[in-house]
C-alpha cells in the first residue's frame, strides 16, 4: 500500500480567482464617491463665489427685500425666496393626502384586475415633461381655474374680512395657488407611487394578523401599515418637496412672475427657478448675473435643509 502523505492540521486555501481584482474594484467605487463629492463641493464653491457680489454689496437686504430694479441694479430676493417655500408647502400639502389615498386604495382595495393598469398610469404621470404640464395648466386649467373658482370666491368674500385678504389678486387665472396646485400635480406621482411599494413591503403576515384579531382596514393601515414604513415614507414625503422647491419652467408658465410679495393666494408671485429661468439669458451686468447666481446658492441651502431635517426627523424615529 502506498503511504499517505501527513497532515499537519492547517489547511491551504485556495485563492480565488477574482481576487486580484479586488484593489481596482475598491479603487473604482472610492473614486466614484469621491467625484460626487468633489462635484459637490465644486458647485457650492463655484455659486458662492459668483453670488459673492450681490451677497456682500445688499447684505441682509438681499434677503428681507423684495425690490427687484435691472435698471438701478438693485436687487432684493426676498420675493422669490418667499415664493419658493409657499409654493413648495402648499403643493405638499395638496398632494401628500391624495398620494396616501391612491397608494392606500391600491395596496387594499384595488380589485386585482385595475391594480396594475392604474399603478402603471401613476407611474406614467411621473415621466410627463415639466413643460407640457406647465402648458396645461395655462391653456387649459388657468382658465377653468379663473371662471369657476377665483371669479366666484372674490366676489364672494366679505369686505374687511379675512377671506378678503386671502383671496387678493388679480383674477387672471395665474399666480401662487394656480402655481402651487400644478406643482401638486407634478409632485403627485413620485409621492404616491414610492407609498405605494413602501405599503406592499409589509409583511402579509403582520397585515394578515392585525385583519384576524378583528382590525378593520382603517385600523391596519394606521396601527401597522404606517408605523412599519414611517421611516421611509418621511423619505417619500421629502422627495416630492425637493422636486417642488426645484420646478422651473411649469411654475415659470404659471405663476405670474411678480417679483413683490404676494398678498394673497391670486395674487402673482415668482420662485427662485423661475427668475433665474426668466432672466439669466437677459442679464447684462455683472450685479445682475451675480444676483442671479446668490438666488441659485439660496436654493442649494433651502434643499440641503430639507435634506438635513429629513435626515433629523428619521434619526429621531429610528431611535425612537
Amino acid at each position: 500500500m502506498t503511504a499517505l502523505p501527513a497532515t499537519t492540521g492547517e489547511t491551504t486555501r485556495t485563492r480565488p480567482a477574482g481576487a486580484s481584482f479586488d484593489p481596482i474594484f475598491l479603487g473604482l467605487c472610492a473614486a466614484a464617491a469621491t467625484l460626487l463629492l468633489t462635484a459637490l463641493a465644486g458647485i457650492v464653491v463655484s455659486l458662492l463665489i459668483g453670488g459673492w457680489p450681490a451677497l456682500s454689496h445688499f447684505k441682509l437686504a438681499f434677503f428681507t427685500s423684495s425690490e427687484w430694479d435691472p435698471v438701478k441694479d438693485i436687487y432684493g430676493g426676498a420675493g422669490p425666496i418667499v415664493g419658493t417655500l409657499i409654493t413648495a408647502l402648499l403643493s405638499l400639502v395638496f398632494a401628500l393626502p391624495i398620494a396616501f389615498g391612491i397608494a392606500v386604495f391600491l395596496v387594499e382595495f384595488c380589485p386585482p384586475l385595475l391594480r396594475r393598469p392604474i399603478g402603471i398610469a401613476v407611474e406614467l404621470l411621473a415621466g410627463v415633461p415639466s413643460i407640457v404640464y406647465g402648458m396645461w395648466g395655462l391653456f387649459i386649467f388657468a382658465p377653468l381655474f379663473r371662471d369657476f373658482v377665483e371669479f366666484p370666491l372674490i366676489t364672494w368674500a366679505p369686505p374687511g374680512s379675512i377671506w378678503e385678504k386671502l383671496f387678493q389678486g388679480i383674477p387672471n387665472g395665474s399666480g401662487i395657488l394656480v402655481a402651487s396646485i400644478i406643482l401638486s400635480v407634478m409632485i403627485l406621482p413620485y409621492i404616491a407611487a414610492t407609498l405605494r411599494e413602501l405599503f406592499l413591503t409589509v409583511p402579509a403576515k403582520v397585515r394578515e394578523s392585525a385583519y384576524g384579531v378583528g382590525c378593520t382596514t382603517v385600523e391596519v393601515v394606521w396601527s401597522v401599515t404606517l408605523p412599519y414604513v414611517r421611516r421611509s415614507a418621511i423619505g417619500a414625503v421629502m422627495l416630492g418637496l425637493g422636486r417642488a422647491l426645484g420646478e422651473t419652467m411649469a411654475v415659470t408658465f404659471i405663476i405670474g412672475n411678480s417679483h413683490a410679495f404676494p398678498k394673497g393666494l391670486f395674487d402673482g408671485g415668482s420662485t427662485i427657478a423661475s427668475t433665474i429661468a426668466n432672466e439669466f439669458a437677459e442679464a447684462t451686468s455683472d450685479m445682475h448675473t451675480s444676483a442671479l447666481i446668490a438666488l441659485g446658492f439660496v436654493l442649494f441651502v433651502i434643499t440641503f435643509a430639507v435634506l438635513a431635517i429629513a435626515r433629523a426627523f428619521l434619526g429621531a424615529s429610528k431611535h425612537g
